[in-house]
């Protein structure tokens, strides 16, 4: 009886000790994530002619930024294509059916539409239908101003560096999908 009185103690701190370095860890884990994510979050796209560093502008729209940075982690971006791309106005991604008809399997975004920055050249934007709340995964960059976009889509990111790479993603022809589209080779996430 006293062996299994010891063996039952010593399971019994084993299981305690286990706890208290589970709770330990748990409590530093966050810590040391957070020291990483101190600084500005940029996404950056690597594309076939170099890498294009875009700003995320969470106090304009956290939801929006916060879906970038989760798909992102994922991996959901590697490898989708610019479908649309018309020159003189925008490119878009972000697709995985690479059509413009789909997105990520989470919910729509509601949208956070502002007037505080204009639509201008460099700027990152979610994509939608005609429903305002309706924005998945897909984005498009600006080629040059539009400011009849003006509040009227999510802006959740502009250029920092990397414009002319933007300015090589091959177009298409008008309004028409991209024919063989440039892709994003990856994409990831970095704190400045």
């Amino acid at each position: 009886m006293n062996g299994s009185l010891k063996r039952a103690g010593v399971i019994l701190g084993i299981l305690i000790a286990g706890l208290a370095a589970f709770f330990a860890m748990s409590i530093a884990a966050p810590q040391a994530s957070m020291a990483q994510e101190t600084g500005a979050p940029h996404w950056i796209l690597e594309l076939k002619d170099g890498a294009v560093d875009i700003e995320l502008l969470p106090d304009l729209a956290p939801n929006h930024v916060a879906r970038v940075i989760e798909l992102t982690n994922q991996g959901f971006y590697n490898g989708l294509v610019f479908h649309r791309v018309i020159d003189g106005f925008m490119a878009q991604g972000g697709d995985p059916t690479g059509t413009g008809g789909g997105g990520s399997t989470l919910p729509d975004l509601k949208a956070e539409f502002t007037t505080a920055i204009p639509f201008n050249r460099g700027v990152v934007a979610a994509a939608r239908t005609n429903d305002p709340d309706s924005a998945n995964s897909q984005f498009f960059i600006m080629y040059a101003d539009a400011p009849w976009l003006d509040g009227q889509y999510t802006i959740w990111g502009k250029v920092a560096s990397g414009m002319d790479v933007v300015d090589k993603i091959k177009k298409g022809e008008g309004d028409q999908p991209v024919v063989a589209p440039d892709k994003i080779i990856t994409a990831t996430i970095k704190y400045e």
